[in-house]
């Protein structure tokens, strides 16, 4: 076999390599898929309720990417130009991640599979992008003749409706969830103080009071949820009641960037008490009083700043 041949197989590999991190990386998005949607509200592109169905593009794109990399198909007209273009939007996302927020927590590229630093990410598409320029100027991929279109057609459609079938929209997210009857009970707000710092104005006025474990992976969606609720309008009154060690405590603030907010920590009992062992637990508290117990899911901007009015 000449040097020709095996180069050629060597780029057809690289090719097929480059398309399976493709769809890996927007398989590990969809469980959780909540950070990638909060993603796009963070940087202000659309509205929560968009969010949703843009992040499940985003990922059918890698995994349509994916697809025509691993066939080897119309690398140099069309797949490696698309691919080049995804990574330096990427690319372009990380820089402005690592200007806001220095280079901390996980950039969410391999969604909780893989924890990478932004800058890490960064490294890694440029490599990406050296892979991509290799195979457009050596490699011209397979040509099926008309099975090619047809092909890219399946794989286009198979792509966007897939992340719709794993990991669907659910539509009674936009509900007025806080309109649901339900029975008003108090928080016992002396168990709160007596064992932890928490302070006594907590039992005035309205306040979204979270009870989060460090270690717990729906507890950080939870908290980046509400970082960006409280970004998009400060005077809702967020305050996280917080179980684990001071290690857990760091982690979880370089993951969920939330070392802002006004909390306190309390040990394991107490906190089991007041929160349950379903975590993350959300109370919406009137004057001690928890008016509405929501899922961090359903957590609505909108309805919590109705409610507050």
């Amino acid at each position: 076999m000449t040097k020709q041949k095996i180069f050629k197989i060597l780029l057809i590999i690289l090719s097929a390599l480059l398309g399976l991190l493709f769809i890996y990386s927007g398989y590990t998005k969809l469980y959780p898929i909540e950070p990638f949607e909060y993603t796009f509200v963070d940087l202000g592109i659309v509205n929560w309720a968009l969010a949703p169905f843009v992040a499940r593009f985003m990922i059918g794109l890698e995994f349509f990417i994916g697809l025509m990399l691993v066939f080897n198909l119309y690398l140099k007209k069309f797949t490696i130009k698309l691919t080049v273009g995804t990574l330096v939007v990427f690319t372009i996302y990380l820089l402005v991640m690592i200007l806001r927020e220095g280079n901390n927590g996980n950039c969410g590229c391999f969604g909780n599979a893989i924890a990478m630093t932004p800058l890490q990410a960064v490294i890694k598409n440029v490599i990406m992008l050296a892979i991509c320029f290799l195979i457009y100027k050596f490699h011209e991929g397979f040509i099926f003749g008309k099975l090619s279109s047809s092909l890219a057609f399946l794989f286009f459609v198979s792509s966007m409706t897939m992340p719709h079938v794993l990991n669907y929209v659910d539509l009674t997210y936009s509900e007025a969830y806080l309109n649901k009857p339900e029975d008003k009970f108090p928080l016992e707000m002396d168990t709160l103080f007596n064992n932890s710092a928490a302070p006594k104005t907590l039992s005035k006025g309205k306040h979204v009071v979270a009870f989060m474990s460090c270690s717990c992976m729906h507890c950080r969606v939870a908290a980046k949820k509400m970082r960006i609720m409280h970004e998009k309008n400060p005077a809702i009154s967020f305050y996280f009641v917080l179980n684990g060690d001071s290690i857990k405590l760091k982690q979880f603030y370089a993951d969920t960037k939330t070392q802002d907010f006004p909390y306190s920590t309390l040990k394991a009992r107490p906190f089991i008490y007041l929160a349950g062992t379903n975590l993350p637990t959300i109370y919406l508290v009137n004057n001690s009083v928890v008016e509405h117990w929501v899922n961090y899911m359903q957590l609505n901007q909108a309805e919590v700043e109705n409610w507050i009015k």
